[in-house]
């Protein structure tokens, strides 16, 4: 079946139940286009590679754990460069786009853009837009080198500048196609990647030879399919800090309480890692677990067990955690930003004044310290983990852009680096799954209440498809991934 404009991603079927989720490439639109040879081949530094190029049958497996006689289940294409090339070094005019909040590491990405571009190809001409999305049209933008590259990693932030929202498709468009450019890094989250699938959609309309590569960022892990995301680790080990400081306070006073809120907007990963990696945390909040402060089996009727036992205690939430009761306290309505996201009520400065209050009514002395790290964590630099991190998925995207294929994104899946159709990447969220066993080992650490009910926990049992069904989700794939699939069968 042939592509459609709008085809997101191509599905290839093979023996055993494979299904390989495939991304657009720019021959599915533009066909005989000239191929080069790959310079990498003649690159000293490639010299002691064993295999120089990824065979272009290698597929890395979406889930690794599946039964003896069962299907082989989803795949995405394996990432790295190719022998053969559809960019002459001469000709890319490369730029790159910083959308959404700061993460630790958005600076290393771009330097590892820009020098993977020259260093592996000989790739002399990229252009920083800055500003974000509006950046292309308000024709905001400054010339990335090596020199001008050098050490930003080593600094928190993005040199190039950011914002949300902006996105206008046909005016961005209009200036990639003005301006000669013919490969586009688009660095951002969720809503990011939307709006780069819609620009890949109209350059794929207009029939451009433009490669549209995305990494995904988002400190809060949200991004589903890829193993995490970068900036996660340097997050996590910074809210280190924080809690220790909670505990340090909680401990030296009577009836000590530390409250710590962490970044999550709708996921709780950085709470809950955070949580487990401290392990002075008495509990833990997040927005997949609703929790309540009155009654039995209570917020407050725990901390006061838990105070009368150690003396003190620390409580880690997430940003997202609780947003219901905040609401209903301050019978606000909701609001969005100028991405479209919630606007939250701060629940740090809510539940510790609703600390404050019931143990005040109770005559129950306490001294409660509140400590908000979001800002200063999103704003350092990445830690060594986050800059290898960084480098590869750079170093990812690159060699896809100049292979030919566009309308993906650059992701980890089971420790391997591969290219992800955009629409898999924005088609839901990545949030914690609390019947799982992540979070049962949280509970076991903080002694916690789960505060969910045992119906509650059943119906979720229900909802959530066995880690290892990936027969269903091969037949059902289709419905996925809309009008613009090719299916093939090998």
């Amino acid at each position: 079946m042939a592509p459609k404009d709008n085809a997101m991603m191509k599905v290839i079927r093979g023996m055993d139940g494979f299904v390989l989720e495939d991304v657009p490439h720019l021959t599915d639109y533009i066909p005989d286009l000239p191929t080069y040879p790959n310079p990498l081949q003649f690159n000293p530094a490639y010299s002691v590679v064993k295999q120089y190029f990824v065979h272009q049958d290698d597929t890395v497996a979406q889930k690794v754990v599946a039964h003896k006689d069962g299907p082989r289940g989803q795949h995405f294409r394996r990432a790295g460069p190719r022998q053969k090339v559809y960019f002459e070094p001469d000709e890319v005019y490369a730029c790159i786009v910083t959308c959404g909040g700061l993460c630790p590491g958005l600076n290393t990405v771009i330097r590892e853009i820009v020098c993977g571009l020259y260093h592996m190809y000989g790739v002399t001409r990229v252009l920083g837009i800055e500003g974000g999305y509006r950046g292309f049209y308000s024709r905001n933008t400054v010339p990335l080198t090596q020199k001008v590259v050098d050490t930003i990693h080593k600094r928190g932030g993005t040199i190039i500048g950011t914002s949300r929202g902006g996105h206008d498709t046909m005016k961005i468009v209009d200036s990639i196609q003005d301006r000669g450019i013919n490969q586009v890094y688009i660095i951002g989250g969720d809503g990011t990647q939307k709006g780069a699938a819609a620009i890949y959609e109209e350059i794929r309309r207009r029939g451009l030879k433009v490669a549209v590569a995305g990494i995904p960022k988002t400190i809060d892990n949200d991004i589903p399919v890829i193993d995490r995301s970068f900036g996660f680790d340097t997050a996590v080990e910074e809210a280190q800090r924080a809690i220790n400081a909670a505990h340090v306070e909680a401990e030296s006073t009577e009836n000590g309480v530390g409250v710590v809120k962490l970044m999550g907007r709708y996921s709780g990963f950085i709470a809950m890692y955070a949580t487990l990696a401290s392990r002075d945390v008495d509990c833990c909040l997040i927005p997949e677990s609703p929790f309540y402060l009155e009654g039995k089996g209570g917020l407050f009727e725990y901390m006061e067990k838990r105070l009368k036992e150690n003396g003190h205690m620390v409580i880690v939430i997430a940003e997202g955690a609780g947003q219901e009761l905040v609401t209903e306290s301050l019978q606000q309505g909701e609001q969005e930003d100028a991405s479209g996201n919630r606007l939250l009520r701060d629940v740090g400065l809510w539940i510790s004044q609703s600390i404050k209050d019931h143990f005040s009514k109770h005559k129950m002395r306490i001294t409660l310290k509140y400590i908000d790290p979001t800002y200063m964590i999103r704003a350092i630099p990445s830690n060594a983990s986050d800059n290898v991190y960084c480098t590869l998925l750079a170093q990812s995207a690159v060699h896809g852009a100049m292979a030919g294929y566009t309308g993906f994104t650059s992701g980890l899946v089971n420790s391997r680096h591969t290219y992800i159709p955009f629409n898999r990447i924005t088609e839901r969220q990545n949030k914690v799954v609390i019947t799982d066993r992540m979070w049962a080992r949280l509970l076991s650490s903080t002694n916690q209440p789960s505060f969910v009910s045992p119906k509650e926990i059943a119906d979720a049992k229900k909802e959530e498809a066995p880690p290892t069904a990936l027969l269903d989700e091969a037949n059902n794939i289709t419905e996925r991934t809309g009008n613009g699939d090719i299916t093939k069968n090998k």
